[in-house]
């Protein structure tokens, strides 16, 4: 049986094989600024040993609301080692209220905030009454000059770290050699699909069974660089960044925090260019940002670089097949095609990605497979994964020389999975269901929320509420195609999972943004549209109609229906989805989904039943006469 180690054995294990190896990168000014292992174990032992000077008990809650950056990574570890539950909280949660229920329903008695971060506390802080103390992480940074009677600097907090070990370091070395693998890590709460967000309990072992699972299926070259993009408040990027490169030797870099989240997303191009990062995590919406990005440079150079790029990549596409059974006799003619545009075209491309690139890690929800195909072909693959909070997160992942695009790869081992029907029956190798497992990976448990944990974990197996079936030719692989309790269900009773349509529509049309589709029961499937607008306007000055004018305005509804259509008999996506449960009406919607209207959650995932309540009457008013004509009043007025 493996040893269940804690996170503390964790580091204190990898640190001290890895010493001098870089783990953290950060640019705060000019230069960046590396963290070595053993300085990375230094800075937490003084941050630890300081949360026990300022009064810290074990078990205490402490919530830690930052930017990902070096700090971000000590302060949490430190906290672990004073024996302390972390509650890391996403700085996309805006609405106050969001940042008051999770901080007063998970005890919390201590914070931890960025200096960017620190007003949104203030804000808050007389809401939070069992709050002792705020702890803010820098010294003089965004206009901080003087900090509140309940404040104090990290800073202080680590000068009396020092004096504590100098006088009291066997306390300090008891209090984390009494941390156990069953203790809490981290209450990690979900992204506020509804009213009260679920705080899911992580263990220590949770955490580390999970890394070493992670292990089984992909794996990171020692010294390698991964540049961390995704939010450090969720697990994902914990086991898959944090320890999984603590493991292997390797180093994260943190893209510079700007005053706005946009500010932060436009150093991600410099980031990437100096950093040069082997191996980056993802999520859909960031690939295809990338994905257009590239092609947006490729047709910047001129009509013969774009025709070059289109052949090579259709070769390379066709090679690659579905990875894993890629190439083949008939296919070996394109080989040294693939060498000669690998050279001339997509060597090139990988260098606008530092040139070190070797894959990414994809995760957060389905990645279209011709998503998959297109970053294959240019030399920098999205390896899809899958799992889920309450799994830690990883349940399964594709990874280099072990890949079916269309899949969510290899189970994790030694991990347990089925698949199961309504009624909690295992299904037949093939077919679909719910995917259920069972590991040392599964929470302990929603805090206070004992209904939800015996619903969700029965006899030790999670009911993941996802939809998916094991592959039939090699069990190794799972399919995820969905959510297994969010499907649509048309007026005779019938469902459908809805996300492989809406994935693939927005990965192959540069027309449309964000896509759901809709049917409860109703008579047709309709279809909410989030179109790119400025894309449209651009095809309707092509085509020499002006897009402020009415006829402009159908010519881009006309374009949406069009993309659309490729998915009907004769189009070009025909067959991929069944022809029923595409759209008989559009939506085109006259706002984004985003974070701000919470139409999306903080990992980026679309929020379904806050889309369909806030287009409530635009969804009514689709199944009127009216309304499902493509060029109604309403849709006239979005597109514009």
């Amino acid at each position: 049986m493996a040893e269940r180690l804690t996170i503390i054995d964790f580091v204190e294990k990898y640190t001290r094989k890895f010493p001098d190896h870089v783990y953290l990168r950060e640019k705060p000014k000019d230069v960046w600024v590396d963290t070595t292992f053993r300085q990375t174990r230094e800075e937490t032992y003084r941050i630890g040993a300081g949360l026990m000077a300022l009064g810290v008990e074990k078990g205490d809650k402490i919530a830690l609301l930052s930017e990902g950056r070096t700090m971000w990574v000590l302060a949490e570890l430190g906290a672990m080692y004073a024996g302390m539950t972390d509650v890391p909280l996403s700085v996309n949660l805006g609405d106050g209220q969001d940042l008051v229920f999770r901080i007063n329903h998970s005890d919390s008695k201590w914070i931890m905030t960025s200096a960017y971060q620190l007003p949104k506390i203030r804000k808050i802080i007389d809401q939070c009454p069992e709050v002792r103390k705020v702890i803010v992480f820098d010294d003089a940074f965004y206009d901080l000059e003087s900090l509140n009677d309940n404040e104090i600097r990290m800073s202080e907090i680590q000068k009396m770290g020092d004096g504590y070990l100098r006088e009291h370091r066997d306390l300090f070395e008891a209090r984390y050699k009494s941390v156990g693998p069953d203790d809490y890590a981290n209450i990690s709460y979900t992204s506020g699909t509804t009213a009260d967000p679920k705080g899911i309990l992580l263990t220590h072992r949770n955490y580390t069974a999970n890394v070493e699972q992670g292990s089984s299926v992909i794996n990171i070259p020692e010294n390698s660089t991964m540049l961390i993009i995704l939010p450090l408040d969720h697990c994902f990027a914990h086991v898959a960044g944090m320890y999984t490169l603590m493991m292997y030797g390797a180093n994260m870099a943190f893209v510079p925090s700007g005053k706005t989240s946009l500010a932060t997303l436009k150093n991600i191009p410099m980031s990437i260019r100096e950093t040069r990062p082997h191996v980056m995590l993802s999520v859909p919406a960031l690939s295809n940002n990338f994905k257009k990005n590239i092609e947006s440079g490729i047709k910047a150079k001129g009509p013969f670089v774009q025709k070059l790029y289109n052949f090579a990549l259709n070769n390379a596409i066709k090679y690659n097949k579905e990875y894993y059974n890629r190439g083949g006799f008939l296919q070996l003619w394109r080989k040294p095609l693939m060498s000669l545009f690998d050279k001339l075209i997509f060597k090139n491309v990988r260098e606008s990605f530092g040139g070190r690139m070797m894959f990414f890690v994809g995760g957060g929800a389905l990645l279209d497979i011709n998503l998959q195909k297109y970053f294959c072909a240019v030399g920098m693959p999205v390896f899809q994964g899958y799992g889920l909070s309450e799994a830690t997160p990883i349940i399964c992942a594709n990874s280099t020389g072990h890949a079916i695009f269309g899949s969510s790869g290899r189970i994790v081992k030694p991990m347990d999975c089925k698949i199961c029907d309504a009624d909690g029956n295992e299904v037949p190798i093939g077919e679909k269901g719910e995917i259920v497992v069972r590991g040392e990976n599964v929470m302990a448990g929603y805090w206070k929320n004992p209904k939800a944990t015996a619903d969700t974990v029965v006899d030790g197996w999670l009911h993941t509420g996802d939809m998916g079936y094991i592959c039939p030719f090699d069990t190794d692989y799972l399919y995820v195609v969905g959510r297994f309790k969010s499907l649509l269900i048309s007026a005779d009773g019938e469902k459908y999972s809805p996300e492989g349509f809406e994935d693939s529509l927005t990965a192959v049309s540069k027309y449309i943004n964000q896509v759901v589709l809709h049917n409860n029961q109703d008579p047709y499937t309709m279809v909410l549209v989030v179109p790119d607008k400025d894309a449209l306007r651009e095809y309707a000055k092509t085509k020499g109609v002006d897009p402020a004018t009415d006829e402009g305005k159908k010519l881009m509804l006309t374009k949406i229906q069009e993309e659309i259509n490729t998915y009907k008999r004769g189009g070009s996506h025909a067959g991929l989805f069944p022809e029923r449960w595409l759209p008989a009406a559009v939506v085109v919607c006259d706002e984004p989904f985003t974070i701000a209207n919470k139409m999306v959650n903080s990992t980026s995932k679309i929020v379904r039943g806050k889309v369909e309540e806030h287009y409530a009457d635009r969804i009514a008013y689709c199944y009127t006469p009216e309304g499902k004509d493509l060029y109604n009043p309403k849709n006239m007025a979005s597109i514009a």
